[in-house]
């Protein structure tokens, strides 16, 4: 999947997955439909036992580097998939997650030359509702990063180079993401946006499933990360809990509130 008139991928695409054979299957028909193949596949298995791993050596050809076996969880798994990554550019696109369009890298790609190779990039994502529809979700500006995630994790890529010291933080279960991207923005003297849907979101994600342990991580990491006071850190918060809790109970009232444009 490297391009030939490069000596190396301007992506690396990181893919982890643990038991979701159906997932990881998506993920490779989004990229099998890229028209930039200048980009390079990486797959972390956290062991499957579902036939994954079977189909990760069926589709070995397509990847450029593969594991699968026993690790630390999650972002354990991100460490090793970023450790093996050679392009400029790193995207973490888990199993189940997809590229928006198949033109999705390529307008990737003309950002980066037209920001002169930006140390951070970030996009909007679409999320799937349980009814099926696709509903875009904007971005919020990288400047309200104190509030917590400004975009999904995976419309978020970061240039290897800037982050060749870092790695995901085991000790937040939840939260490791939002640490690496703090730390990440902290040391970027170029940060592009693209104002558009990169990726469609799959729901069920961890962040979603222990929401309120990902909360208390948020908390430690506004202390240690950002030096917030613990007033503001609680008022936050209350803030996202009432969001959540709109979410769940009222979703009609939040995709008004926080989608602007709805596919169907």
């Amino acid at each position: 999947m490297r391009s030939d008139t490069s000596p190396g991928p301007l992506f690396s695409i990181i893919t982890v997955v643990l038991n979701d054979r159906k997932g990881l299957g998506r993920t490779r028909s989004s990229l099998r439909r890229q028209s930039c193949r200048n980009f390079a596949w990486i797959v972390v298995d956290g062991g499957s036992e579902d036939g994954t791993r079977d189909d990760i050596a069926r589709f070995a050809p397509e990847i450029a580097w593969w594991r699968s076996g026993p690790d630390r969880g999650l972002y354990d798994a991100m460490n090793i998939g970023m450790a093996a990554a050679t392009g400029d550019y790193l995207l973490f696109l888990n199993a189940g997650d997809e590229l928006a369009s198949p033109d999705s890298l390529e307008r990737l790609a003309a950002v980066i030359r037209a920001h002169a190779s930006p140390d951070f990039l970030y996009c909007d994502a679409l999320e799937r509702t349980p009814r099926g529809t696709l509903l875009r979700k904007p971005a919020r500006s990288h400047r309200t990063v104190w509030y917590g995630m400004f975009t999904h994790h995976q419309a978020m890529i970061y240039r290897r180079s800037a982050v060749a010291d870092l790695s995901y933080d085991l000790s937040f279960k939840v939260g490791a993401d939002y640490a690496f991207t703090i730390s990440t923005l902290s040391r970027s003297a170029r940060v592009a946006r693209l104002r558009e849907a990169l990726i469609i979101f799959a729901p069920g994600g961890l962040s979603q499933a222990m929401a309120s342990v990902g909360r208390r991580d948020q908390t430690r990491i506004r202390r240690q990360y950002l030096r917030l006071s613990a007033i503001s850190c609680f008022l936050i918060m209350v803030v996202q809990s009432l969001a959540m809790l709109t979410r769940r109970g009222f979703p009609a009232f939040y995709e008004i509130c926080r989608c602007r444009r709805m596919y169907e």
